[in-house]
């Protein structure tokens, strides 16, 4: 089959792109050129602006015949709009990757995929940064007037893994597995109790294979695409976590810090301490969505401890610039410690 890859050089277009060449397509991707493509016979790159206004924009999307075209880097409605117009005569099957940030509402356990959407409080708004999950909602709107049948939309969640771009899972493994690359840390890790708090994960390797499978099958819907929900915990994250890195003979020993602790302490939800949401109702059901129909169409979560595996092999106990920006400082880890070891 020919598939077209808007984007595909970082995180999961890249493991898009090697499920697709491995299974014997052909793959164009389009990127602005700002990282490594790949280097593969099977694979043509092209050039340009997902904005139609920037510079060249989709000229170099003018021509040319797709089977399904996967859209994973969409973020606002215009733009996206831009791309199905141009395509819509000359691609089967439009996949729009999304999130699960588009429910209104996740305050209860079990989300499906015909729960309310976040409404736009302004339909001329593109600030992705205060609007991330109303936008892709209207995003998803575009993709489905232009394509309808023909379109896909898949939701995940926290998309984790080798080449992970973002603090929040490779921090979990660098703390501990390769605690040095992070500065000079303290043999005590902190870890947001409860240990049986479920969390909902989907490694990019999976979710790739997946999005392939539905266009071979020319699958239509909408799909939450994460782990089964109750699978995996905090605990057994952890737990996972220190096997791996008790291999090396390093790690460190958690200390589980209790909710109040880490909200009075002023602790920055998802970024300083990824993976963690304060335990308010409005977060209840964020890691617990229904992922039925993405299961019962081919998607699998492989194992927590072969992700951790292999995010550690990537990262190599190398450290990377770009990360570690915004997590915990040692100060503050050390802190949090203390405070809850005064709790006894």
């Amino acid at each position: 089959m020919r598939f077209l890859v808007l984007g595909g050089t970082r995180f999961l277009g890249r493991h898009l792109v090697d499920a697709a060449v491995e299974r014997g397509h052909t793959v164009t991707t389009f990127t602005r050129g700002k990282s490594r493509t790949h280097e593969h016979p099977a694979v043509l790159p092209l050039g340009g602006d997902r904005d139609p206004s920037k510079g060249a924009g989709l000229a170099a999307l003018s021509s040319g015949e797709w089977d399904a075209a996967f859209d994973l880097s969409g973020y606002v409605p215009r733009v996206v709009d831009a791309s199905c117009e141009l395509l819509a005569s000359r691609v089967r099957r439009y996949l729009f990757v999304s999130t699960l940030s588009v429910y209104a509402d996740t305050s209860r356990p079990g989300t499906t995929e015909d729960a309310p959407r976040a409404p736009l409080p302004d339909p001329a708004t593109e600030d992705v940064s205060a609007h991330y999950g109303a936008l892709k909602a209207a995003c998803e709107d575009r993709v489905v007037a232009r394509y309808g049948p023909r379109a896909t939309v898949v939701r995940p969640g926290l998309i984790v893994g080798p080449h992970d771009p973002t603090d929040r899972f490779p921090y979990w493994v660098a703390r501990f597995t390769q605690p040095h690359v992070l500065g000079e840390r303290d043999d005590e890790a902190a870890v947001p109790a409860p240990p049986g708090r479920p969390i909902q994960i989907i490694d990019a390797r999976d979710l790739a294979q997946w999005m392939v499978t539905l266009a071979e099958r020319d699958v239509a819907g909408t799909y939450n695409a994460v782990s089964p929900r109750g699978e995996f915990t905090m605990e057994g994250f952890v737990d996972a976590l220190l096997q791996c890195a008790a291999r090396d003979g390093v790690g460190p020993t958690p200390v589980w810090i209790e909710p109040d602790v880490l909200k009075k302490s002023g602790v920055e939800p998802w970024t300083e301490l990824p993976l963690w949401l304060p335990d308010e109702p409005e977060y209840g059901g964020f890691f617990s969505v229904d992922e039925t129909r993405a299961r019962e169409t081919g998607l699998v979560a492989r194992p927590l401890a072969d992700t951790i595996a292999d995010t550690a092999a990537w990262l190599g106990g190398k450290w990377r610039p770009e990360a570690w920006q915004h997590v915990l400082s040692v100060e503050r880890e050390r802190r949090l410690v203390a405070v809850q070891a005064d709790r006894g």
